[in-house]
């Protein structure tokens, strides 16, 4: 007997010091994980310490925690105690990492984890969550950048086309850039988009709704392979829950994502170097040249014009055009230099002209010799030229040149250059001083008699006027209720002017109610109980329906910042606050 009772008492204190033993463990959710994964590590004891120091984490980066939690509880008279402390980390590149000992102080003993080894691998395929509102947003929500042509000529047009495609699973409310393309070494001109409207269309086999954001039509000035910058938008969407409402409905949830065209490259061809003419200056596309004079006929000092015009389409503003030769004899102006220019998806389509101002100093003939141009043809991709025909002016009647014949003929086979002569309009007056042969005076004119009955007719619309302001001031329901609108209007401004963005809206309208019942009731924020609110209202004389509604809105605005709201019941919120500022300020005396 005294055997088994040793035996017993050994028992219970054997058992005593076990459940009384001290466990602190380091726990992690895997060993092996890829570089694109996160790892949860949790340092567990069952028993209160103080003077926790973690481990380095070297190899890692701590994205969250330490998170700290405690269980605490009783079953069939037993304690039973868990207290965590909770990492989470992301591993800096692949290979194989230790975590070290984490150490911990409980009752003035220092205890310690085992190390744990993890092997970081190459990023793996991580399982996307089908509830998850990011990648839903991700899944259903695409911005595209349509290019024409990746491999254009130097100079030759292409289109970049961004569109927005939306799955009609989700909706968006907004949309800002936060990065527009800037297209270097383009020449680029922006089309209009404003009013487009949204359309059907298809992407990825699946039906989208899309929307054109913009359009832009590009010149490449280098070649080469040439990027073009993407287009990046913040977006303000709905996308559905895994919770419904008491209908049955999905509920939506409000997020935010960032998406991006992507970075397009394309390939700039060089125009050929064979065939290439020497006058060749950059045009490309398909043009026709045309010049023209004013009038072929005329005396000397007379003027006429000389007009190079090409016309087409293609790089019109990306050109020069060619210079014409005329005979000493003729005096010649700098051109005037026009265009006529539209840019549409096709590219620039137009004219550009050189006017020309001549004046002949002679009498005689003075033929203006033939001009060509020349351009690279993107239909045929060869170069072609174009010229004009030589035009005859004959001046009529002058002073004779004895050498102006001779000098006509030579300039016809030799083209030589025109010689200006800045002195031709010197017997000109460049100032004068003109004066009224018949003399006006102010006296008796309309204008005198009409500045003199101005004030006569003035006097019975002030009259007038004095009788509507004394009838107004008059009305004093009236004026209570004109001063009530101007009330709500000045407290609501700020509430108004942030409608679309909730919490701004609602703090904005929370803020002008709690400062109008301030100026109305002359109480200090800290007295603003519901209880006081509605005594004070109701003193003033306020409706009990008018007051429920005050209360409802600034229940709303408490409410509002964490359930989704769409902009539609924020406008009938604001409406509904403007209505019942009024309201009071209408009936409290």
């Amino acid at each position: 007997m005294i055997i088994k009772k040793y035996i017993y008492i050994l028992v219970i204190l054997v058992s005593a010091s076990a459940w009384a033993q001290v466990n602190f463990d380091a726990k992690v959710s895997k060993n092996k994980l890829g570089v694109n994964e996160r790892l949860r590590i949790d340092f567990e004891m069952n028993q209160d310490g103080d003077n926790f120091v973690p481990p380095d984490f070297v190899g890692f980066t701590v994205v969250g925690g330490p998170n700290q939690s405690v269980s605490n509880s009783w079953i069939n008279g037993k304690r039973s105690f868990k207290k965590t402390y909770t990492y989470f980390l992301a591993p800096k590149k692949r290979g194989e990492f230790t975590i070290s000992q984490a150490t911990i102080s409980i009752e003035g003993e220092t205890y310690k984890t085992t190390p744990i080894k993890i092997q970081v691998t190459a990023a793996v395929d991580i399982p996307k969550d089908p509830n998850d509102p990011t990648y839903l947003a991700s899944e259903n929500i695409h911005l595209v950048a349509e290019i024409s042509k990746t491999n254009p000529y130097l100079n030759e047009a292409i289109t970049v086309v961004y569109k927005l495609y939306v799955s009609p699973k989700i909706a968006v409310d907004n949309w800002n850039e936060l990065d527009t393309p800037r297209y270097n070494d383009f020449w680029s001109q922006n089309i209009n988009t404003q009013g487009q409207k949204v359309q059907n269309g298809i992407y990825n086999g699946e039906d989208y709704r899309y929307l054109v954001l913009r359009k832009t039509v590009l010149y490449p000035q280098k070649t080469g392979k040439l990027n073009i910058e993407p287009l990046t938008l913040d977006i303000s969407m709905r996308v559905p829950s895994n919770r419904r409402d008491i209908f049955g409905s999905l509920l939506m949830t409000r997020i935010n994502r960032t998406v991006s065209a992507g970075n397009k490259t394309i390939n700039v061809k060089a125009l050929p170097e064979k065939g290439k003419p020497v006058d060749f200056t950059g045009a490309v596309g398909d043009f026709d040249l045309n010049v023209t004079a004013s009038k072929t006929e005329l005396d000397a000092t007379e003027s006429l014009q000389v007009k190079v015009n090409v016309e087409g389409n293609g790089n019109l503003k990306l050109f020069k055009l060619p210079k014409i030769s005329l005979p000493s004899s003729l005096e010649v102006y700098e051109p005037e230099h026009s265009e006529n220019v539209k840019t549409n998806l096709a590219g620039m389509q137009g004219s550009i002209t050189d006017s020309y101002t001549v004046v002949p100093q002679f009498k005689g003939k003075y033929p203006i010799p033939s001009i060509s141009f020349s351009y690279f043809d993107l239909k045929t991709e060869s170069y072609k030229r174009l010229s004009s025909n030589e035009i005859v002016i004959n001046v009529l009647n002058g002073p004779s040149n004895n050498a102006s014949s001779n000098e006509s003929a030579v300039t016809a086979n030799n083209k030589q250059a025109v010689v200006l002569n800045s002195d031709q309009f010197a017997f000109i007056k460049t100032k004068t001083n003109f004066v009224d042969a018949k003399t006006e005076y102010f006296f008796k004119t309309k204008l005198f008699w009409s500045l003199l009955l101005v004030p006569f007719l003035a006097i019975p619309l002030a009259i007038f006027i004095r009788k509507k302001k004394v009838a107004r001031d008059a009305d004093v329901y009236g004026n209570r209720i004109r001063k009530a609108d101007r009330l709500a209007r000045k407290y609501l401004s700020n509430a108004k002017k942030s409608l679309g963005q909730k919490e701004a809206f609602y703090i904005a309208l929370e803020k002008a109610l709690h400062n109008y019942l301030k100026a109305k009731l002359h109480i200090e924020t800290s007295d603003l109980s519901k209880d006081k609110i509605n005594n004070l209202l109701d003193g003033k004389g306020v409706e009990a329906s008018v007051i429920k509604d005050f209360e409802s809105i600034l229940e709303r605005c408490e409410l509002a910042r964490y359930t989704p709201i769409d902009i539609v019941t924020m406008q009938e919120d604001y409406e509904k606050a403007a209505k019942t500022i009024s309201l009071i300020d209408k009936q409290a005396r």
